[in-house]
């Protein structure tokens, strides 16, 4: 009947939300540490405390190191991208509205995901004030003092995320766009200035950072400081509503994010115009 959905448009529906979601959805995701399929509500994250080595003598025992290992739990939650769609055989035979449909249901449950990463930032205690200033090298350079006296790895899984003024305060940096000091490899404006290496951290630019008043609150951290998890992949439903003549389309993903490590992140404020 007219009303029945064949299962390969919900396959291919579900399909090209997934790959939306993974390519464009979420920009943090990537940069943390993430749990998958995790059955029940609840992730939980190791944390081990440094270890420190130490000499023996001969036919002696070797002096175990006695690591402190915690826990720290995530709490997930289900969150869902739903739209009506009427007239769905035309949906069925029209492949760029589909498409427009999944791209959507991706960018709303990526939102969420960065939504979700970015609150498990803010709870850190290491903050940079505004001091009614832009992004700064000085504000830079005190993070990374910071990262380097509390022992947080410089192993190429730092990152910093700023918002799209901050990005343009950076462009007034020398050591950040010069190539004197980064090299041609790393300038600012290669790749269509999406991302850039830049002492020890990933940058790149993104417009869902938290923002109270004229603050805007940027990150940067280790990919050991914060914790995603996810109880299953995007998954889409599609129902037939009588009392709406539609369809109702749904995609929805369980998710949760929490802070692992609060020595390995810092909020680093700004003040915009």
């Amino acid at each position: 009947m007219a009303l029945d959905i064949d299962t390969a448009f919900i396959t291919q529906f579900e399909s090209e939300v997934h790959v939306a979601y993974q390519r464009m959805g979420s920009k943090l995701r990537n940069t943390i540490r993430v749990v998958n399929n995790v059955q029940g509500s609840t992730a939980r994250f190791q944390k081990v405390a440094k270890g420190t080595a130490s000499t023996k003598a001969r036919h002696s025992s070797v002096a175990a190191m006695d690591l402190d290992h915690s826990n720290v739990d995530c709490s997930l939650s289900d969150y869902y991208a739903a739209d009506y769609v009427d007239a769905l055989d035309e949906l069925k035979i029209n492949i760029d509205e589909r498409q427009v449909v999944a791209m959507n249901a991706a960018a709303a449950l990526g939102r969420k995901t960065d939504e979700l990463i970015t609150t498990a930032m803010d709870t850190t205690t290491n903050e940079v004030a505004h001091g009614s200033a832009a992004l700064t090298q000085a504000k830079v350079f005190e993070v990374f003092e910071g990262m380097g006296d509390g022992d947080v790895p410089d192993d190429g899984q730092r990152y910093a995320a700023v918002g799209p003024q901050q990005w343009t305060d950076l462009l007034g940096v020398n050591s950040f766009v010069q190539a004197d000091y980064i090299g041609y490899e790393d300038l600012p404006f290669k790749g269509g200035m999406t991302a850039k290496s830049w002492l020890g951290y990933i940058w790149f630019a993104h417009s869902g950072l938290p923002k109270s008043s004229t603050t805007r609150k940027c990150f940067m951290w280790h990919r050991s400081a914060i914790g995603f998890a996810s109880g299953k992949d995007v998954t889409t439903e599609v129902n037939y509503i009588p009392e709406k003549v539609s369809h109702l389309i749904t995609a929805n993903l369980s998710q949760g994010s929490v802070l692992i490590d609060a020595a390995g992140i810092y909020e680093v404020q700004a003040t915009e115009s």
